[in-house]
């Protein structure tokens, strides 16, 4: 499975790099928002950051518009998957964008017929949003599993499922059982799969009894 981080954070992207765990990036109007910057700047910097896909959002909603957008985008850097929304529009540019030879992420997708267009118009990814179909008392990690079966009945369709909206680690470990390519998650959470208490207590043990010998490695 690969590890997108779900961040237009520079500081926390260079830090999970650093420990080998990204394999792309996904940010949104929201995120770009939240670090302060310019669009274009915070984008070329993660490109180079990392050599996966960088996802980058349109805000246009019609047609023309959101396909200028998405050239634009493009042009940043030659990893950027440029990002449109589950909308006829969407949709549209899609399937332009692609074949230009443009990667696509698909994204804000709560059903599996969503799902089924978004591939045939051409989407690299998929972005099924499994925690907030939970906050709606539905099940999200039963969307990502129909989606999987759709696709694997009908080789020819070529689209990632891109598991977004993850809110802990159990929605990353229910995702890679049912076998998602591709999973982008808050660097809170990237963070907590490492952590369990008795990793903790074992390593405090060990030193603890390590100390008692008076011995040095070095």
């Amino acid at each position: 499975m690969k590890f997108f981080a779900d961040t237009a954070e520079v500081k926390d992207i260079k830090e999970l790099h650093d420990l080998g765990l990204l394999d792309g990036i996904t940010t949104n109007p929201s995120l770009i928002a939240k670090s302060g910057r310019k669009m274009a700047e915070v984008i070329a910097e993660i490109c180079g950051l990392t050599p996966g896909p960088v996802s980058a959002e349109v805000t246009a909603t019609e047609y023309d518009d959101m396909l200028a957008e998405g050239r634009y985008l493009r042009e940043i850097a030659p990893n950027v998957a440029v990002k449109v929304p589950l909308t006829e529009a969407g949709l549209r540019t899609c399937r332009a964008l692609t074949a230009e030879g443009t990667l696509v992420n698909v994204t804000l997708c709560f059903s599996s017929a969503q799902a089924l267009l978004a591939a045939k118009a051409g989407a690299t990814f998929i972005s099924p949003f499994v925690g907030r179909l939970d906050d709606i008392a539905f099940d999200g990690m039963q969307l990502i599993a129909d989606i999987l079966k759709i696709y694997r009945n009908y080789p020819n369709l070529k689209t990632e499922v891109l598991v977004a909206s993850i809110r802990h680690p159990i929605h990353l470990v229910e995702a890679a059982k049912l076998g998602a390519e591709v999973a982008t998650l808050p660097p809170t959470v990237i963070r907590q799969l490492l952590k369990h208490p008795l990793t903790d207590s074992g390593l405090a043990a060990f030193l603890a009894d390590w100390r008692k010998t008076g011995q040095s490695i070095l």
